[in-house]
């Protein structure tokens, strides 16, 4: 089972995503669940998503602490309180313009420094798209699901006027998680 979590503060689009994953391995003829933590604030609180995948049926619908493989954080407070959930050299993204690894950290997981949002705001051309963007290095550095029903599933959930440039948010997105794995 591939046991991810996406963390964020509210409004960020790290509970999108997670049900964009989830909802694209049920299509794929797998299952997903996603379970999602926030606080009372609606925008601005630290929130996290954790996404189970598996090809059979999920019997404990909450990720385990320790267990975790690859987290994605966007928000230093979300990523100091949820990266404890992350297993011992576990993949974790982060946001270099905002948030400040320990060199505890660099040495326990796997970093890769990634600027979803000023990837989002300069070259995709629209903020709202960094959760698509980090959908795309997700699915691009785990294999989890396949890209094709990943993208069909994100095109179900976007109005079609901007689906152009979800399209083009999820390109940059796995040009960059290419660069980062060295391919």
């Amino acid at each position: 089972m591939d046991q991810l979590r996406f963390t964020g503060v509210g409004g960020q689009g790290v509970l999108l995503a997670g049900e964009i994953l989830a909802e694209a391995k049920i299509r794929d003829g797998g299952y997903g669940l996603k379970a999602s933590t926030y606080t009372s604030q609606v925008r601005g609180g630290p929130t996290k998503v954790d996404i189970l995948l598996d090809n059979e049926e999920i019997l404990y619908p909450y990720a385990i602490d320790g267990e975790i493989e690859f987290m994605l954080s966007v928000a230093q407070m979300s990523y100091d309180i949820f990266k404890g959930g992350v297993m011992e050299k576990g993949i974790i993204i982060i946001e270099p313009n905002l948030i400040t690894p320990t060199e505890e950290d660099r040495k326990k997981f796997k970093i890769y420094e990634i600027p979803i949002i000023t990837i989002a705001k300069e070259e995709v051309g629209n903020v709202v798209t960094q959760s698509v963007v980090a959908l795309a290095i997700t699915v691009t550095m785990t294999n989890c699901v396949k890209k094709d029903v990943v993208i069909e599933t994100m095109l179900s959930k976007v109005p079609a006027k901007v689906a152009d440039v979800n399209k083009k948010a999820y390109e940059i997105g796995e040009k960059y998680a290419l660069k980062a794995l060295g391919k």
